[in-house]
């Protein structure tokens, strides 16, 4: 049920259809880093798709995590995660966004969206699954937890893996800090909307004495 409290809707998420709520999240956790996962199936078959919910655990040791919506038959990005605890995050930058999303379909299971994107597969150093040569950031991942949050319609599993080889273009890092100008990555909105990462502003952060 919705009230009014001063100028703002307040809105209780049970009394909403959960695409509701979906675009209540979307809209306003924004812009959300774009996870670019490639993994493998437990047959072989290469699979690369494009997860919004996505962002860093913590850093030592190095952690990321992504989550993928639940539906049945299960997505193949999360089944392959199962078989082999393994994947791959590719940032993706604005040269290779129409290739991320053309790998955004529904495809049938054991499509290949490498050769759908025409994305190249690089091999990785440790892991199975391929790396997108395109990108200019890749980030070879072993499953350390799977989180089954729910089962409802929009419901969903956070796939959390510990970062075990980097891939950073050369011109790219200085010093281990990313250049935003020479990576150009790009963020997800709400909708069908995407945004650019080159309108940026810097605020230090306070230094406070301790008592």
């Amino acid at each position: 049920m919705d009230t009014m409290s001063s100028e703002k809707i307040v809105t209780d998420p049970c009394a909403h259809a959960a695409a509701e709520i979906y675009k209540l999240l979307i809209g306003s956790v924004v812009p959300r880093p774009i996870a670019f996962v490639s993994t493998i199936s437990a047959e072989g078959i290469p699979n690369l798709a494009p997860f919004s919910f996505f962002n860093v655990i913590c850093a030592n040791p190095p952690v990321v995590s992504f989550a993928s919506g639940f539906r049945t038959p299960e997505k193949d990005t999360l089944a392959n995660v199962r078989a082999n605890s393994e994947f791959v995050v590719n940032i993706v930058t604005e040269e290779i966004a129409e290739q991320m999303n053309l790998c955004s379909g529904d495809y049938e299971a054991g499509v290949d969206e490498f050769k759908v994107s025409g994305l190249t597969p690089a091999p990785s150093d440790l892991i199975r699954p391929s790396r997108v040569a395109e990108s200019p950031m890749n980030m070879e991942c072993k499953v350390l937890q799977i989180l089954d949050i729910s089962t409802r319609p929009m419901g969903g599993s956070l796939i959390i893996g510990e970062v075990v080889r980097f891939h950073v273009k050369r011109a790219m890092m200085h010093d281990f800090r990313i250049d935003p100008d020479e990576l150009r990555a790009i963020g997800r909105m709400g909708g069908s909307e995407y945004t650019r990462t080159r309108d940026r502003f810097e605020m230090l952060r306070p230094r406070v004495q301790s008592v």
